[in-house]
């Protein structure tokens, strides 16, 4: 049976751990019913390389920023860095910026200016904003709200995997929730509660791979076509059938990501 299409939203292809077999990755992605994958570029010296593979694949598109946790390696981005890559015509998201306190909280100060400087572009390119937040939900709630009022802008929370109150925070801003594979973890049911009880139409579904395979393989690499996986754990959640949820999932990411169509 055809499964309706989803789009993993947010995977790493130009990784290392996919170099022996890109093509065999977005071969198995499209099999499975994974339409479309944006591949994240999360230092700026590395966007040719990611530019490359979504010029390569026609069912993969790119977006490009500075990770929080590299925040204090790398040259600051500017603006208008940023609003220039944004001209590629498969360029879809700024991003992903954020703040991650978990294992950075020392560059605390850098990743405030650098996701400054992520939003203003997101603003001025009209892309939707890619945010990883980790263990600085108080301050990642305060600057995107204060950041709003300064001007609109849209966003995804991806791999959401943070408190009630900053998924609150978010969806009352209008962004989105990306449901990783943690949310099919055993131990995740608070983060399953969270997502249910969120509107359907500000859900995406990724997997951030190589990282956090879902249910049946987790503690295994992960990638894009394992994201069938945990679209079936969202749509359990929302009570629904598998393509019911899919086809809400792919709605709602071409609704944000306008340029991403196939």
């Amino acid at each position: 049976m055809t499964r309706t299409p989803i789009t993993d939203s947010h995977c790493h292809l130009d990784f290392s751990d996919f170099d022996a077999e890109r093509d065999d990755i977005v071969a198995r992605a499209l099999d499975t019913g994974v339409e479309r994958m944006v591949t994240i570029c999360t230092r700026l010296k590395n966007e040719p390389s990611v530019r490359a593979i979504a010029e390569k694949y026609a069912p993969v598109f790119y977006a490009a920023g500075t990770h929080p946790m590299s925040a204090a390696e790398e040259p600051l981005a500017t603006v208008d860095q940023l609003i220039k890559i944004a001209q590629h015509p498969k360029m879809v998201g700024i991003g992903e910026s954020g703040l991650d306190y978990h294992y950075t909280a020392d560059s605390a100060d850098i990743q405030k200016t650098s996701l400054g400087i992520h939003i203003e572009a997101a603003r001025e390119t009209k892309l939707p904003l890619i945010i990883h937040a980790r263990a600085a939900d108080d301050d990642m709630a305060q600057i995107l709200s204060d950041a709003y009022k300064q001007g609109a802008y849209t966003c995804v929370m991806h791999c959401f995997s943070s408190s009630a109150a900053l998924a609150k925070a978010a969806l009352d801003l209008g962004f989105y929730l990306s449901m990783s594979g943690i949310a099919t973890f055993p131990k995740s049911q608070e983060l399953r509660d969270i997502f249910a009880s969120a509107p359907l139409d500000r859900i995406l579904v990724e997997t951030d791979s190589p990282y956090l395979a879902p249910v049946p393989f987790r503690g295994k690499r992960n990638e894009p076509a394992h994201s069938v996986h945990t679209a079936q754990i969202g749509a359990d959640l929302f009570e629904l059938d598998y393509d019911t949820f899919a086809k809400a999932t792919n709605a709602n990411f071409e609704r944000l990501f306008t340029k991403a169509t196939l």
